[in-house]
């Protein structure tokens, strides 16, 4: 049967027999479970236990018994009431729609039997056993599956990415300035992605130029080709960058590629990705006319970017596999919240680990609330639009602090920015709330500091 518990409950189980054990007694009993739930509570469970003061030593003080040292380890046996509690255990956890057994379904048949030590016990302290019912119930319910990912319905995104923010980095605003002198010189007065990437290329500084220059694109070719392309006329009158509504799109997409990559700035090496992306413009065209390998190009782009592998690029990566794991072309917050689980070593991964969260609960849970697709093989995997905006909300933060890097910290944090997400949900399950990750990402962030 343990097979169906999560390590949480196993833990339970484990502590309860070794409570049995050091207490003497001849069988685990359910106030040995009790005990246990005590002893192991963390989250929405832990504030229960302490509305009411109820703590291991105040239980053993009302029990009038203590721990022997000489009988730990010994192999006890479950009694009849304890075995009887986990066989309904496993049946309110099939009956609430969960194919495992959490925490807390072992917390709400112990208050629901009403065995009467377990009722007694609680009842010394004031235990409010309709309260308690009533927010294990919730934390517990399964919700109805959906054909479709829950978060690919979502509403408008209410935080769109400011345009604006695309100028704070020091190394795009330099280009963006080249580029408007560029233009205005031309005697063009909309900003196209042909004086963007002529800008980039110009860029003496830059490795990134290098590898284009590799590839064949140097500023006095790409000048030749696009000069035979360019049909525009007009002057430029304002001082203020206008774009063409290409240009517009890849200066976006480029933001968004940008957070992908975990940076918190958005690079040269953004805008040429998102230009080879878009295939869109002048810039574009002029690519192909010198007939560059796009995927060469990108590969070669990409590779110093990743050899750097900032954590949040790393966590991205994670989730999009564990949507593939389940079979799924849809990367909701969710996914996030495993990737930050499984990157093991940021700060989100820290807090989420002291809150004892696991890689395994969570992916049960995960799996319970989405469900198993199939719709990865022959789809791109995508976001949904509340992943998008706690990316965008990462950023900021990320931007904020000064940071170069989109951390695993502003990821968790923005996390909890969303509390109808399925991450936040999947959380709640598993027994933990948005106060508790802040409250441990910001003493993460004070050690390290």
């Amino acid at each position: 049967m343990l097979e169906k518990f999560t390590e949480k409950a196993v833990n339970v189980i484990v502590e309860a027999r070794n409570t049995a054990s050091e207490l003497g007694s001849s069988e685990v009993k359910p106030e040995h479970i009790l005990i246990a739930l005590v002893k192991q509570a963390k989250g929405i469970s832990l504030k229960l236990f302490k509305m009411c003061n109820i703590t291991e030593q105040a239980l053993l003080d009302k029990m009038d018994v203590e721990y022997s040292t000489n009988l730990h380890n010994r192999e006890v046996p479950f009694g009849k009431e304890c075995k009887e509690i986990l066989k309904r255990t496993l049946d309110y956890a099939k009956k609430t729609g969960n194919e495992n057994i959490l925490f807390e379904h072992i917390f709400l048949v112990i208050i629901t039997d009403k065995d009467p030590n377990i009722e007694k016990l609680l009842s010394s302290f004031g235990f409010d056993f309709y309260q308690a019912r009533e927010i294990l119930s919730k934390l517990v319910q399964r919700k109805t599956k959906k054909l479709v990912h829950p978060e690919a319905e979502d509403e408008e995104d209410k935080n769109k990415a400011c345009f604006e923010s695309i100028y704070e980095g020091s190394e795009l605003s330099n280009i963006l300035e080249n580029a408007a002198a560029k233009l205005s010189a031309s005697h063009y007065e909309i900003l196209g992605t042909e004086q963007i990437f002529s800008a980039i290329l110009e860029d003496p500084s830059s490795d990134l130029g290098k590898i284009l220059a590799e590839k064949g694109v140097t500023p006095e070719n790409f000048t030749e080709a696009l000069n035979k392309q360019q049909s525009r006329q007009a002057e430029f009158e304002d001082k203020k960058i206008i774009f063409t509504p290409n240009a517009f799109g890849v200066m976006n997409l480029a933001l968004q590629i940008a957070k992908e990559y975990g940076s918190s700035v958005v690079r040269p090496e953004h805008v040429v990705l998102s230009i080879l992306t878009a295939k869109k413009g002048l810039a574009y065209d002029v690519l192909k006319d010198l007939k560059v390998n796009e995927e060469q190009l990108i590969h070669d782009i990409v590779k110093p970017i990743e050899k750097q592998m900032p954590e949040t690029l790393r966590i991205l990566r994670l989730a999009k596999e564990e949507a593939r794991r389940i079979g799924r072309n849809i990367v909701g917050t969710e996914m996030f919240l495993l990737g930050v689980i499984a990157e093991g070593t940021g700060i989100g991964a820290t807090v989420l680990k002291e809150l004892e969260i696991t890689l395994k609960d969570a992916r049960l849970v995960v799996e319970n609330l989405v469900g198993f697709g199939n719709e990865y093989f022959d789809k791109e995997i995508v976001y949904t639009k509340r992943a998008k905006r706690v990316l965008e909300r990462a950023w900021l933060l990320a931007k904020k602090q000064n940071k170069t890097k989109i951390g695993s910290e502003d990821l968790l944090s923005a996390i909890t920015e969303e509390p109808s997400s399925l991450a936040m949900k999947v959380l709640a399950q598993l027994g933990v709330d948005a106060v508790e990750i802040k409250y441990g990402i910001l003493n993460e962030c004070s050690k390290n500091g």
